[in-house]
């Protein structure tokens, strides 16, 4: 499969800064405006992100679709908020929307208090079963030529059929996180599995531990999604001097209780990837080529949250080093997003594709 890069749309303008985890409002123009942008970049993909506080990402997805022309949605969805024959009929109508477009990616859930807000109280483990049983639910009955029934652990129903069906006949999967139950239910179900942006070493051991599953349960191995947020500028030196002034923001909107009240959780965080993100942070903050791992911590890890910085063709080096080690998916997103985004599809974009271009033709002479 050849290399891909993904965004992330943002659906208001107030989050065109480094607040964009803040975002917490709705505005069209923007988002056709962002959307178009990621289209005209040569973006493949772009993750539609979910939250409980945040515009449904399913209107979203759609919005996107319909205001792009080549550019593919990759819907964030939790299981736990929609029961999974509604969801499969929803899914496969907004693929038909997209014309055979639309990815989805599965959300278990990593944050007890996240998912408490929307009356979810499964223990994480339990997410991540009834995640491997909701997929199942999908794809049966995105594949079924009659009515079909179900009766799981978490999920049971009888006689459903859906005459809405994938422009291709399935959707492609993607399941993310960092623990070992991501890796089970990924490398067992997912097309794609997601990684945040960890030292080379540590990812490579991640992929394994997916590639693992996978080749136990006699299935193809999952593509791998990787992301970061790389601080890009002409020189390695101006990149650093912009860095910093983005570590600033950042950290004076992490005490701005009222903008993150939606989307602040408290403590260390519950989910495994944020974990391993501030236990790397303490073990050096710049790491391997140009990863950096302050802006972790200035977040709490919420999210992907580590940055690639330097010149375009230092980060484009260092996502090289990823594409090396198995990452077909490079995931970059500012925290400036939208100038960014922009950014990256001038500079950082055409470099990496022009690199794998010529090991291909190199390659192929050989």
């Amino acid at each position: 499969m050849p290399v891909e890069f993904i965004s992330a749309v943002h659906t208001d303008s107030g989050a065109s800064g480094p607040a964009a985890a803040s975002r917490t409002g709705f505005d069209p123009a923007y988002l056709r405006k962002y959307a178009r942008a990621l289209d005209d970049g040569g973006f493949d993909h772009t993750l539609v992100a979910y939250h409980s506080a945040s515009p449904d990402a399913f209107q979203v997805a759609q919005f996107v679709a319909t205001h792009t022309e080549r550019v593919r949605p990759i819907l964030a969805h939790r299981p736990g908020v929609v029961f999974p024959t509604h969801a499969a009929r929803a899914l496969a109508t907004l693929d038909q929307i997209s014309d055979g477009r639309l990815s989805l990616h599965i959300i278990s859930g990593g944050s007890d208090e996240e998912q408490h807000r929307e009356g979810d109280y499964l223990n994480k483990s339990e997410r991540y079963e009834r995640s491997d049983e909701y997929i199942q639910i999908l794809r049966k009955v995105w594949t079924a030529e009659g009515p079909v029934s179900h009766e799981g652990k978490y999920f049971k129903f009888e006689g459903y059929y859906s005459d809405v069906k994938p422009f291709n006949g399935l959707i492609p999967v993607s399941v993310g996180g960092s623990s070992q139950d991501a890796y089970r239910v990924g490398g067992r179900q997912g097309d794609i599995f997601g990684l945040w942006g960890e030292p080379l070493k540590e990812t490579a051991e991640q992929i394994a531990a997916v590639n693992a599953v996978a080749d136990a349960a006699g299935r193809p191995r999952p593509r791998i999604w990787v992301s970061f947020r790389p601080i890009i500028a002409p020189t390695d030196e101006l990149a650093w001097e912009k860095a910093h002034r983005t570590l600033g923001v950042l950290k004076d909107q992490a005490k701005n209780t009222e903008l993150l009240r939606h989307y602040r959780t408290t403590g260390r965080p519950a989910n495994v990837g944020s974990q391993r993100l501030l236990d790397i942070a303490e073990r050096g903050e710049v790491q391997d080529r140009c990863l950096w791992t302050a802006p972790a911590v200035a977040t709490n890890a919420a999210g992907a949250s580590t940055a690639l910085v330097g010149s375009p063709e230092t980060v484009a080096k260092a996502l090289l080093d990823y594409v090396d080690i198995g990452c077909d998916l490079l995931s970059i997103r500012g925290y400036d997003p939208l100038n960014d985004a922009i950014d990256y599809a001038r500079y950082v974009v055409p470099l990496v594709r022009q690199e794998l271009a010529h090991r291909a033709a190199a390659s192929q002479a050989a």
